[in-house]
């Protein structure tokens, strides 16, 4: 399970190499994507709060990448933060995100990204519930129910 100390590690000195590494051209994501799910995830968008339904829907099954398709997250680890995006303690596999230092906002947050494709996802924070002490906010559009 990985924790708070596991993330600022990885920010620090990278992550585990992912299992295969996705590489298109801005032009080849803009063909592929609609227009909503390229400013998310190719140009570090966030949707607003509540905007999608995936916030209150709790099904067993896999969360996968909308620009790749490498799997993400487990719904089993998905819980109602109230923050108004999806929220999950832990992803499928360590090498699956990337974490990254972001000062934008004038704020330090930690990005989450997905580590095959670059697609930005979302931020994890240290405020989620026991044991792992994580919430992985990510924006419903940077993902696809498998």
């Amino acid at each position: 399970m990985l924790t708070w100390k596991n993330i600022e590690h990885f920010v620090k000195n990278g992550v585990p190499a992912p299992e295969n590494k996705v590489i298109k051209t801005e032009e080849e994501w803009k063909q592929l994507l609609s227009d909503d799910v390229f400013f998310i995830t190719r140009q570090s968008g966030t949707e607003h709060a509540f905007s999608s339904e995936m916030c209150s829907r709790f099904e067993p099954g896999i969360y996968a990448c909308a620009c790749c398709g490498t799997l993400l997250f487990d719904a089993s680890e998905k819980f109602d933060s109230r923050s108004g995006w999806p929220s999950f303690t832990q992803p499928l596999k360590e090498n699956t995100i990337a974490y990254t230092a972001d000062t934008t906002h004038m704020m330090t947050r930690i990005e989450v990204t997905c580590n095959c494709c670059d697609a930005h996802l979302g931020h994890v924070f240290p405020d989620g519930p026991k044991p792992s002490g994580l919430r992985y906010c990510i924006n419903s559009l940077s993902l696809k129910k498998e």
